[in-house]
């Protein structure tokens, strides 16, 4: 397996990887999905580290990158790629960049919580976040085909207006992007969010059969698909005590929680 300084490596089974920065306060996941004749790159990371030096030694194939969603904690790398995939929602901010958010704060947030030595040439102060045109656009309903494995896709916005999750139905892997992962809050309450967009989201996700393990794009690594579960209740509860219309604040659940 390789051995990097800042990424890790773990190999979820023979064609499936995902690609972790662990010394970031983010613990930001990417996963790489190799099919037959292509591969797909779930996002890009936080651009600290050049994730292209990860997948080119994991594969030749030709790599299509599937962005969950335009913050820049996903699209670090993609600058590094040709073929870059994002939702018409999230467009304008691939291309111009996120609106109302500063870069003095983007290179605060890059740079702080830090726990491991950073890839030479790494500097908060002068960090750039991408920016360019994809090489086209996904919708809700897509099927991304790598040659005998496809990805489906599901606009799931909320916590940003073009999100996107993929399911790998063969394998049972939902990719969930920041809509749904364990340990930190999945945030809805920034200008450009969505609390009912994002309850609506979960409850859609939370009804897909077949799910045998959910990669959430922060934090742990691999959650059981039981957290569906208590995502339903979850929205049962919401939306009976009227929380996500008119609720604020933190609402933890079993599993997960949700910023208002």
């Amino acid at each position: 397996m390789i051995n990097d300084p800042w990424f890790t490596v773990q190999q979820i089974d023979e064609t499936t990887f995902a690609i972790s920065e662990y010394g970031h306060w983010e613990k930001v996941h990417s996963f790489l999905l190799l099919g037959q004749e292509r591969a797909a790159l779930i996002d890009t990371g936080l651009g600290i580290g050049n994730i292209r030096t990860i997948t080119d030694q994991l594969t030749d194939l030709p790599i299509d990158v599937l962005t969950t969603h335009v913050h820049t904690d996903h699209i670090g790398s993609h600058g590094e790629y040709e073929r870059i995939f994002v939702h018409e929602g999230d467009l304008d901010w691939l291309i111009h960049g996120i609106k109302g958010l500063s870069l003095e704060q983007i290179r605060r947030d890059i740079g702080r919580d830090i726990s491991q030595p950073v890839p030479e040439g790494f500097d908060p102060q002068t960090y750039q976040p991408f920016q360019g045109e994809p090489a086209g656009l996904l919708q809700d309903g897509d099927t991304v085909e790598l040659g005998g494995r496809a990805l489906a896709v599901y606009h799931t916005p909320g916590h940003s207006p073009g999100h996107l999750v993929f399911w790998d139905q063969l394998n049972g892997y939902l990719f969930t992007g920041d809509l749904l992962y364990d340990g930190t809050p999945v945030y809805a309450f920034y200008p450009s969010t969505s609390p009912v967009d994002l309850v609506a989201s979960l409850e859609r996700i939370a009804e897909i059969d077949g799910v045998q393990r959910i990669y959430g794009s922060h934090n742990t690594l691999g959650l059981h698909p039981q957290i569906l579960n208590e995502v339903k209740h979850a929205v049962q509860l919401l939306r009976r005590n009227d929380l996500v219309k008119f609720g604020t604040g933190l609402h933890s659940f079993n599993g997960f929680s949700i910023q208002f």
